[in-house]
């Protein structure tokens, strides 16, 4: 498989498929995401997302464990650094998980610097390609919601003291490129005009998503094309993301090697 690459960023070249690791320590054992790993790289693709709160569902025996079993692999495999992009996330305030730093109400800057430190811990890392923010401090409508509730609004920490503590990490050499993830446009471009005298963005991962419910109509049309092609409608999926001019890289996730043959005609069609 051909896999295309793009330079996300000066010395940042990034494989334009990303394996998501949500699903190790949880669906997937060690052995089968080393599997995974393994016939990924093989590939060709250098680019691996995970976050502090992985696995999913998320749960206090197993938080973590997806970060551990990437720096495992790496390490076990005796792959060079630079050979592969690490990505990961801070988990953003939720009320929930509260065995990740007491569940912070707000993604201040002891929190986050204090992420930063647990993720290279656990990957035994020395440091980390890209650091996202997983959603915003602020209320925002995310996961599924379509319509914004004044009501659930509350104070949040100030984007300058987050570009502030992420760029002291980048500072530190503990992460190298920053960036935003499950953002809103707004969001986005607030991080944007504020970091532009401080050089500290490069990355976004916007709201969008093929699931959106108000999609679903035109996703039947999608799956009638698919089926007229002989494609595979992930296949199709993928490709048509990889299509958009704004896309650097498509995260997908696979629990099982067969999925991975649908990559083959990705690669094909973009």
């Amino acid at each position: 498989m051909s896999v295309p690459f793009f330079n996300l960023a000066p010395n940042l070249t990034v494989s334009r498929l990303c394996l998501g690791t949500m699903t190790f320590g949880e669906q997937n054992s060690l052995p089968q995401s080393f599997r995974l790993l393994d016939e990924v790289f093989h590939a060709g693709i250098n680019f691996f997302d995970s976050a502090e709160m992985y696995p999913v569902p998320q749960r206090a025996e197993t938080q973590g464990r997806s970060e551990e079993y990437l720096g495992r692999w790496i390490r076990e495999r005796k792959i060079p650094r630079d050979r592969v992009v690490l990505a990961t996330k801070v988990t953003g305030p939720s009320g929930q998980m509260i065995w990740i730093r007491g569940g912070p109400k707000h993604l201040d800057a002891k929190n986050i610097t204090e992420a930063i430190d647990n993720s290279l811990q656990r990957m035994q890392m020395e440091y980390i390609d890209l650091y996202q923010i997983h959603w915003p401090d602020r209320y925002v409508p995310m996961f599924g919601e379509t319509e914004y509730h004044p009501t659930q609004q509350f104070c949040s920490i100030s984007i300058e003291e987050q570009l502030d503590a992420l760029g002291r990490a980048v500072d530190a050499g503990k992460v190298r490129y920053i960036g935003l993830s499950n953002e809103t446009p707004y969001g986005i471009m607030k991080f944007l005009q504020l970091a532009e005298r401080l050089g500290r963005y490069s990355e976004g991962e916007s709201r969008y998503n093929l699931s959106n419910n108000m999609v679903k109509a035109a996703t039947m049309g999608y799956l009638d094309i698919a089926r007229k092609h002989g494609l595979h409608p992930v296949s199709l999926a993928i490709a048509f993301v990889l299509r958009h001019p704004l896309v650097a890289s498509t995260i997908f996730g696979a629990t099982r090697s067969w999925q991975l043959r649908r990559l083959s005609m990705v690669a094909r069609l973009s």
